[in-house]
């Protein structure tokens, strides 16, 4: 099976929140739900100029999530393909896995009482597409869809035509 990721060049990254639109159009989440989100830093002096810094903060699906253990109803789980789901049907909003989120990427929805997170669109990827995030809607060209492996491949590639 494939491996999945989701990989952000944040130095690329200029904030344009494009990311944000497309997974709340994507999802149609309430206000103050996001399973995607663009943090501001700046500006800051760099070389004598101002400079802001942007970071994507999203789910990481990482190879041995804490918020899966964290979940006493086993809500969260991890897929072969590395996409970590959590199932809102089984999610009985107790909070847990958003204490063991270490990139604050889990969100709560008070109006369905439930946890919720990036899902990687995996409604979208199990038909050949790829996430909302990364389908050609970043103004920067800086969010990845694939495997891990040709994704660095592909940014260093970027950054070494760019320093030409």
């Amino acid at each position: 099976m494939d491996r999945h990721a989701l990989v952000i060049d944040h130095e690329s990254c200029w904030g344009c929140k494009t990311c944000e639109v497309a997974c709340k159009q994507e999802f149609r989440v309430p206000d103050g739900v996001r399973f995607i989100y663009v943090s501001e830093d700046g500006p800051k002096e760099v070389d004598g100029r101002p400079h802001f810094f942007f970071q994507v903060n999203v789910c990481m699906h990482c190879d041995d999530p804490p918020c899966e253990e964290a979940c006493p109803e086993e809500a969260i789980f991890k897929r072969d393909d590395g996409i970590v789901i959590l199932d809102d049907e089984k999610c009985t909003g107790c909070r847990l896995c958003m204490e063991a989120c270490p990139y604050d990427a889990i969100d709560f929805d008070e109006e369905k009482g439930i946890a919720q997170k990036c899902n990687l669109c995996h409604q979208r990827v199990d038909n050949g597409l790829i996430p909302a995030c990364a389908d050609n809607v970043c103004l920067a060209h800086c969010i990845y869809f694939g495997d891990p492996d040709e994704i660095d491949k592909m940014i260093s590639e970027k950054k070494m035509a760019v320093q030409r």
